[in-house]
């Protein structure tokens, strides 16, 4: 694994680390704070979500680059299926409007977090195949501008609502059907954490198709599990496991933090939870 403890050059910024991405929450910092105190801490990357970018991707995407900084990412593209995602056009026409954001902010990935079990169905097989004619129906949209696509597989507490798709292994069979070279996953250790069969599929998944590894931990006693996730070695993840999988499948790109923590890190200054991200990052993940 790669050492840390004196170069966090790869740690990224997922600006939802500071309630950036809900309304009302968070220090309300713009993007042009985040990213000054993010170089001056050391911090490699960074990754936004569209509701902070409007239209100034262009520009956002500039004065990342030039504070030093890489976009690592955008959060993320509307709901592919599901009860928000009913309509097929509208659907693909709001992915596409995601992947020019991204290409004018130069994101190297769009993260895709799908959606729903779609209304009319049970379970998740029919979602999924909704899921990856949709999925499909993008992929080369998003590759002739330069974007590459991450499906992220989420905690199964959310497949009834927010994300059908479960698993690593269930992704990557989306990514083998619509076999397209910009076509990937995200690792998040938050929804991944709990999945005995992580490193067989991470192997199979390869560097060439593992696009982002998301940090944050899940707190035994979680109040709250969207809004209540924990600060790397708050919880019990087992970090440098997963890591080592990640990165044993030949995964070398940033790490990117990401909480949703209403309640506690939120609330906080986000100078605070930088300097301790950074900590945490070079000694525990």
């Amino acid at each position: 694994m790669r050492d840390f403890s004196n170069d966090h050059s790869a740690l990224a910024l997922n600006t939802a680390s500071l309630g950036h991405n809900l309304d009302g929450h968070g220090a309300g910092w713009p993007p042009e704070r985040v990213i000054d105190a993010c170089a001056e801490r050391g911090f490699g990357s960074i990754v936004f979500w569209r509701r902070e970018i409007g239209s100034r991707a262009v520009e956002i995407g500039a004065r990342a680059r030039a504070a030093g900084l890489s976009v690592a990412g955008l959060c993320r593209t509307p709901f592919l299926v599901g009860a928000e995602a009913m309509d097929r056009q509208t659907v693909i026409d709001g992915a596409k409007a995601a992947i020019d954001m991204a290409a004018g902010l130069g994101a190297a990935v769009l993260t895709i977090v799908v959606g729903g079990v779609h209304p009319g169905t049970k379970g998740t097989a029919e979602s999924l195949k909704i899921l990856t004619d949709r999925v499909g129906e993008i992929v080369t949209y998003a590759a002739e501008r330069g974007v590459k696509l991450a499906l992220e597989p989420l905690n199964p507490v959310y497949a009834g609502n927010r994300s059908c798709l479960t698993t690593v292994r269930d992704a990557l069979d989306i990514c083998d059907a619509i076999g397209a070279p910009n076509l990937g996953i995200a690792v998040d250790v938050y929804h991944v954490w709990w999945d005995n069969d992580l490193d067989t599929q991470l192997k199979r998944a390869g560097a060439g198709r593992i696009f982002g590894y998301h940090l944050c931990d899940w707190l035994a006693d979680t109040h709250d599990v969207l809004l209540d996730r924990g600060m790397m070695g708050d919880g019990v993840a087992d970090l440098r496991a997963i890591r080592n999988s990640v990165e044993s499948a030949g995964y070398a790109g940033p790490c990117e933090v990401e909480i949703f923590s209403a309640q506690n890190w939120w609330k906080r200054d986000p100078g605070e939870v930088l300097d301790v991200m950074v900590e945490r990052f070079r000694t525990l993940c």
